[in-house]
C-alpha cells in the first residue's frame, strides 16, 4: 500500500477541519492530545480514496488505529496502560 497526499478536492476544508480541532483539543500549547480525521466515500468509492489527517506522526496514528480495531473485534485486553 502506498502513501498518498490528501486528494487534492479535500485539502483545503480537512486542513482547516484539522486546525480547529487541534486549537480545541490543545489550544496553543504544546499538543497533549492526538487525533486522526479520516474521511471515506460512501458507496461506490469510483476514483475516491480514504483520506487522512491529524496532529501526530504517521506511525503513531497507524498504533492508534490497530488498538482501535483490537479493542472493536473484542482481542484487547485492559491493561491499565496507554495504547
Amino acid at each position: 500500500m502506498t502513501h498518498k497526499p490528501i486528494q487534492p478536492e479535500t485539502r483545503e476544508f480537512m486542513n482547516d477541519i484539522a486546525h480547529a480541532i487541534d486549537y480545541a483539543l490543545n489550544g496553543k500549547k504544546p499538543p497533549k492530545w492526538g487525533f486522526a480525521l479520516l474521511i471515506y466515500p460512501f458507496g461506490d468509492p469510483g476514483e475516491d480514496r480514504m483520506n487522512y489527517i491529524g496532529n501526530g506522526k504517521r506511525e503513531d496514528v497507524l498504533v492508534a488505529l490497530k488498538e482501535l480495531v483490537a479493542r472493536w473485534e473484542g482481542r484487547l485486553m485492559e491493561t491499565g496502560g496507554l495504547q
